[in-house]
């Protein structure tokens, strides 16, 4: 079954091409001029995967992402011509999986795609996961694609899940930035520790009383992360 791709460019020439392009490599691609087509299709359609212009008119490319991530959880390969890396940057903060800046070599932007495209399917779990790891008063449950806190339910998105059980799998020790991103994205990953920054940083969001001061996963400047188990007295209940 070959992989749907949507691709949201407000260039009609640029939509073409590269359509034609990705369609002889197998793809089947739905083409949108604006974001609010775009959704229009997801919709209809779910993709396996949006290639998106960040510079749209309309609603722009940051605006739609919102969308793909939190209702569709679609990943996401921002194209962007305004080459700052304040925008890149940006764009991984909001949650994009990768970005590619215009003009792109072909070949270069089809193995992002594939390697987006395998990261979303192989979340990296141990084949013989799935018994629950406890951390203090944390529980994930790998089968169940769960986590508790105080028996409270937490909603992570699959790539929170993953970093969050990658640290879980070795309570109390230090996991380099790189180490995560081999386990967690890919090596192809390796050398850009500001995509562990930000998704840790969204994971101390939803799992920190204070994500300012965490108290679980604790920052060992230059290293790494570890993961600290914290125990709730049974009266606390915020």
């Amino acid at each position: 079954m070959s992989k749907h791709l949507l691709l949201i460019d407000d260039d009609a020439l640029m939509r073409r091409s590269l359509a034609f392009t990705l369609e002889q490599a197998g793809y089947r691609v739905s083409k949108a001029a604006s974001a609010e087509d775009g959704l229009v299709f997801a919709r209809r359609e779910p993709p396996d995967l949006v290639i998106l212009d960040i510079g749209l008119p309309g609603m722009d490319g940051l605006e739609a992402l919102h969308f793909f991530k939190e209702q569709l959880d679609t990943p996401v390969i921002f194209l962007t011509a305004r080459r700052r890396e304040l925008d890149e940057v940006l764009g991984l903060e909001l949650g994009a999986d990768d970005y590619i800046s215009k003009p792109f070599e072909l070949d270069v932007l089809m193995a992002r795609i594939k390697a987006v495209l395998r990261r979303w399917e192989h979340q990296p779990l141990p084949a013989n996961a799935p018994l629950p790891v406890e951390v203090g008063d944390l529980v994930i449950d790998p089968a169940a694609h769960t986590v508790t806190i105080n028996a409270q339910p937490v909603e992570l998105t699959p790539r929170e899940f993953d970093l969050l059980y990658t640290l879980a799998m070795k309570p109390n020790s230090v996991i380099s930035s790189d180490e995560l991103l081999a386990s967690v994205w890919g090596a192809e990953f390796i050398g850009e520790p500001q995509v562990v920054y930000v998704h840790i940083r969204w994971l101390r969001e939803k799992i920190e009383d204070n994500p300012n001061h965490p108290q679980r996963i604790v920052t060992v400047r230059g290293i790494g992360y570890k993961l600290e188990p914290m125990e709730r007295s049974p009266e606390d209940h915020h």
